[in-house]
């Protein structure tokens, strides 16, 4: 598995990530859909790997090559 993340998408996923699980654990504001915000764990993992599943069959890299 090569990544195909860069820096600026892997901070961003980061950041949509954390505010989403915020928005689960925290219950704010109580929506009754809280429970979406755990889909936050999707963005924090492949941030963290590096590697987009959904990039990968279209051939889409957003990191420098060298």
């Amino acid at each position: 598995m090569t990544r195909n993340m860069g820096s600026t998408d892997r901070i961003l996923r980061t950041v949509v990530g954390v505010a989403l699980l915020l928005f689960a654990i925290t219950g704010v504001p109580a929506t009754g859909y809280n429970w979406l915000g755990w889909i936050g764990l999707v963005p924090l993992a492949t941030a963290a790997i590096g590697w987009c599943p959904l990039y990968a069959p279209f051939g889409i890299r957003t990191c420098r090559t060298s």
